[in-house]
């Protein structure tokens, strides 16, 4: 049986819903309990908890507030899976916040959990039970997915571009930012395309690595951009979803020290410069996973379930990243681990999910049934 935190949409709940079918049931808690009785490890617990939560108060009674919130959480969350531990937690992202401290208790009470996200693609979903993104249970070694492959032709065939057949840019909360034509492209030369993250998002305050946060990247950017060839460029644009917009500063502080290497296109379309560009850079974007259908090559300086040698270039420290700049004309990847490894997400790790007229998703029940049974081995 499950014990899911509620989605607050339609489109969660109802993936919340295909798996409690599957497992016979659950319990939708429209809160997280409080249990002001505490545990060794709840000052820790809160802490990890609190360190990457979303919203976090600037005044001293919020922050004292927060904290006796998530700690009081996390309680709960241990206590009542203590009470449960054949209930499977069920969290729609779960990395940070109360909702990290609803799952740490699951993990400290002994319980199995899965975590929940859309994926990168169209029609698809994640149901991990070790958590989503960089935080994924996907194995960090090429050599599995190459092995995983040899054994069936499927497995090394072209199939998985079928995963990008509907894939469209993100619509634009912002006025300023847009996915336009591709006539600013014309002309333009080569150049590597830099997709900006939101700021606040838990894959930079996570995942961000080296470069830390999408300010940080500019500046590395900038520190960097002299090594690429002459007549290169590098390309950026903004989160269409991103509540402060960067381009000006970005603008002026390359303008104040004589930086022309570095231009901000908000109105292009986000794929059409993908398809324009020699290459994409990203934090850990899933632009740079999606950069995949376009043949690209994509250096990738944070943490993310794909910045495999040979998938990707990792550049590490600022000096990789100058290295990649510098060696722009020769970025390059392997086609035969790519194919095999996104073959390995369609045909394994994500399962389908289509859309119905509500916005509901109806998720395939032999791929949940399969989670839910990876789930609870991972206990052992």
């Amino acid at each position: 049986m499950l014990t899911y935190l509620a989605g607050w949409s339609r489109k969660k709940d109802s993936v919340f819903e295909c798996v409690a079918r599957e497992d016979g049931g659950a319990r939708r808690l429209r809160f997280i309990g409080l249990s002001f009785r505490g545990f060794p490890e709840t000052p820790e617990r809160m802490a990890e908890a609190l360190a990457v939560a979303k919203r976090r108060p600037k005044s001293s009674v919020g922050r004292l507030a927060k904290r006796t919130l998530i700690a009081a959480q996390y309680n709960w969350s241990r206590r009542y899976f203590t009470r449960h531990p054949d209930h499977i937690a069920l969290c729609w992202n779960g990395l940070t916040g109360s909702r990290r401290a609803y799952m740490m208790g699951a993990h400290d009470a002994g319980a199995a959990r899965l975590y929940a996200e859309l994926a990168p693609f169209p029609g698809r979903i994640t149901l991990d039970h070790t958590g989503v993104n960089a935080a994924n249970s996907l194995p960090r070694e090429g050599q599995f997915y190459l092995d995983w492959a040899s054994v069936h032709p499927d497995r090394q065939s072209e199939g998985w571009r079928a995963l990008g057949t509907k894939l469209t840019a993100r619509a634009s909360r912002r006025k300023d930012v847009g996915q336009g034509g591709a006539e600013a492209l014309q002309g333009a030369g080569p150049f590597l395309f830099v997709p900006l993250q939101v700021p606040n998002d838990s894959q930079i305050t996570l995942f961000g690595g080296w470069s830390g946060t999408v300010p940080g990247m500019l500046e590395a950017l900038a520190n960097a951009v002299h090594h690429l060839p002459e007549g290169w460029h590098i390309r950026i644009k903004e989160h269409p979803s991103a509540k402060i917009s960067l381009a000006a500063p970005i603008v002026a502080a390359l303008s104040a020290v004589g930086v022309d290497q570095i231009v901000v296109d908000n109105e292009t379309d986000t794929f059409a410069q993908v398809a324009a560009s020699r290459g994409v850079i990203t934090i850990n974007s899933s632009v740079g996973l999606q950069a995949f259908f376009y043949d690209k090559p994509v250096v990738v300086l944070g943490e993310a379930f794909f910045a495999l040698p040979g998938l990707v270039k990792v550049a590490d420290s600022a000096q990789a990243l100058a290295e990649a700049l510098a060696g722009a004309e020769r970025l390059d990847f392997d086609p035969f681990l790519r194919a095999a490894f996104m073959n390995y997400l369609d045909q394994v790790y994500y399962p389908t999910a289509s859309e119905g007229e509500n916005g509901a998703l109806s998720v395939d029940p032999a791929a949940i049934r399969g989670k839910l049974a990876a789930s609870r081995a991972a206990l052992g």
